[in-house]
């Protein structure tokens, strides 16, 4: 499995991907300055998905999963029978990704986790529809994959196959920590170590890209500062 992120580049791709950034921004999902990550490194923007918290964002949000999913069933042949949403942010994207499907004519089940099996009522770890066949995990982003791969034994648990992970930013970044960074990206590691595509709404270069072409002064003058993060945490 090669260790190149899935790519949907086309002559959509582009105009799909500056639609979502110029959204993300727009609606502060997507914003800069500095934020210390997870790694301990000094970050000179910040995606928080859980800032498209009314229905309209939501539904934005999910319509920007959905044209990707449409994208990446006809140029790299991923077909999926279920969405998974993992628990907990994965779970209304799932959900409003599958009524964004629907409208664009694809009717797909969905069904999530519970982070503790419910032991009264219909009971059992997933509700939804019945995890069955193949299998697309949706979040938001990927830091160390743990929920890749938490996501990856419950569906083989089930008797269902995992065929890849749709994310909205991939930041193209290596693993590890500040002091001790690995020489792959969590998105390429989770790509190697489970031999399935990870298809990305958006990604640091495309984010590049908004940066150094928007007619926005205060927009553009991110642009060094993100290259030169990337020049030194890009993979």
């Amino acid at each position: 499995m090669s260790s190149t992120p899935a790519s949907l580049s086309d002559a959509e791709t582009p105009s799909l991907e500056a639609q979502f950034l110029a959204f993300a921004v727009q609606l502060g999902a997507l914003r800069f300055g500095e934020f210390q990550t997870k790694a301990g490194r000094l970050s000179p923007y910040f995606f928080n998905a859980g800032l498209f918290h009314r229905g309209a964002s939501l539904g934005a949000l999910a319509d920007f999963y959905a044209r990707a999913l449409l994208k990446a069933q006809s140029t790299m042949g991923l077909d999926v029978d279920v969405l998974f949403g993992p628990a907990y942010k994965g779970i209304p994207l799932a959900s409003a990704t599958a009524v964004a499907l629907a409208a664009h004519g694809l009717d797909i089940g969905f069904c999530f986790n519970r982070k503790e099996a419910k032991d009264h009522g219909e009971g059992g770890l997933l509700v939804g529809a019945p995890m069955q066949g193949r299998v697309l995990i949706i979040d938001d982003v990927i830091s160390a994959g743990t929920s890749v791969r938490e996501s990856i034994q419950i569906i083989r648990s089930q008797g269902a196959e995992p065929v890849g992970v749709l994310i909205a930013l991939d930041r193209m970044e290596r693993g590890g920590t500040a002091s001790d960074p690995t020489p792959h990206s969590a998105v390429q590691e989770v790509q190697e170590q489970w031999g399935i595509p990870v298809v990305a709404l958006a990604t640091l270069e495309g984010l590049l890209t908004l940066l150094r072409e928007s007619k926005d002064p205060a927009l553009a003058s991110h642009a060094e500062a993100v290259a030169a993060y990337r020049d030194r945490w890009g993979v």
